[in-house]
């Protein structure tokens, strides 16, 4: 049976982070769908979801076992219609953990075949956050340091 991970978020941009926390899970899936999803708490993207999308296909374009859709819907039930008994979450520290922990419990109830998979961020990429980059990208800072693509200009 194909191991397939969902690894959900918003992707506000999508990071170093994140790419680190894909990579290493491919060693323990056969396929990881990227999944950028509208966040209720979220209002308004600080980077188009449509450009955000095609940056992360670029990102893994050598990669066929690698998938980028987009969902506004229960992270469940996406897991469930693709097939998903993984979801891939990466922790960076003891408050993700926190937040990442009530998620898993409410995303087992809601699809019983649905396990989380943790993964501890590299700690080199600790640091990074989706939030501190918008903060020094809207300020003109220079984040190529941060994200495994060029943003356009």
């Amino acid at each position: 049976m194909k191991k397939t991970a969902i690894f959900p978020g918003s992707f506000d941009p999508f990071t170093r982070g994140h790419e680190d926390i894909v990579l290493r899970g491919l060693t323990l899936f056969d396929e990881i769908i990227i999944a950028v999803g509208h966040n209720s708490k979220k209002t308004n993207r600080y980077f188009d979801i449509d450009v955000m999308v095609a940056l992360i296909e670029q990102t893994f374009s050598n990669y066929d076992n690698i998938k980028v859709v987009v969902y506004n819907e229960l992270t469940a039930d996406l897991a469930r219609k693709h097939n998903a008994n993984y979801l891939l979450r990466g922790l960076r520290n003891t408050t993700d953990f926190e937040y990442e922990n009530s998620i898993a419990q409410v995303n087992k109830y809601l699809y019983e075949n649905l396990e989380s998979v943790f993964l501890i961020t590299s700690p080199e990429l600790a640091a990074i956050s989706s939030s501190i980059i918008r903060e020094v990208h809207r300020y003109g800072g220079n984040v190529d340091d941060f994200i495994p693509y060029e943003l356009p200009k």
